[in-house]
């Protein structure tokens, strides 16, 4: 993959069915969202690593919708990794995510475009 395209990147890997964040060669430290140079360092040694899909539920807030259109869950998600990431949380009432939570990524389909989402980690074996 090239380094000077890292969002083309990023989405070529989901369509992939994989979650990929990079990792600076040099520190260690994991970056998301893609980037050309490592914010700080501005180190251009990044390499895609596959994520490990765990994290904590740092902040959530639920949208309410107008009937019929469910709510929506908007949340941000501390990787394992280190970086944080702005996701929703699938599998449970949008109302119901919590801080704290933790949660596991999956890569989904939706709309004729992957993304990640996160399910609390009790339901991340199931389907």
């Amino acid at each position: 993959m090239s380094n000077m395209r890292p969002e083309a990147d990023f989405t070529g890997f989901l369509a992939q069915g994989k979650f990929m964040i990079q990792r600076s060669r040099l520190s260690g430290r994991h970056i998301f969202h893609p980037r050309i140079v490592e914010p700080g360092t501005g180190s251009t040694d990044l390499e895609w690593v596959e994520a490990s899909g765990a994290g904590t539920v740092y902040s959530t807030t639920t949208l309410l919708q107008r009937p019929p259109t469910p709510n929506l869950n908007i949340a941000l998600i501390d990787l394992a990794e280190g970086p944080r990431m702005l996701a929703r949380v699938d599998g449970i009432a949008p109302e119901d995510v919590r801080i704290g939570m933790p949660v596991h990524a999956r890569v989904i389909e939706e709309n004729g475009q992957h993304m990640v989402v996160f399910v609390p980690t009790s339901q991340s074996s199931k389907s």
